[in-house]
């Protein structure tokens, strides 16, 4: 029963999969258009990770 719960860690945007279509809702406009830096507040290097998974996301149909 204790193995079906998943550890509390905080939450590292490096560690999303374009599988992740709830969450990366969140970095998306409802128009689909990426959400810059400036409003999300993440690193340049997560903003690319961000970036690539979104769009594989959009390629694979899991986000508009």
């Amino acid at each position: 029963m204790a193995n079906d719960i998943k550890p509390n860690r905080s939450w590292n945007p490096m560690d999303l999969d374009f599988k992740d279509a709830e969450i990366l809702s969140r970095y998306v406009t409802e128009t689909g258009k990426i959400l810059p830096r400036r409003v999300t507040k993440l690193s340049a290097k997560q903003q690319r990770h961000i970036t690539k998974v979104i769009k594989r996301a959009r390629n694979m149909l899991l986000l508009k």
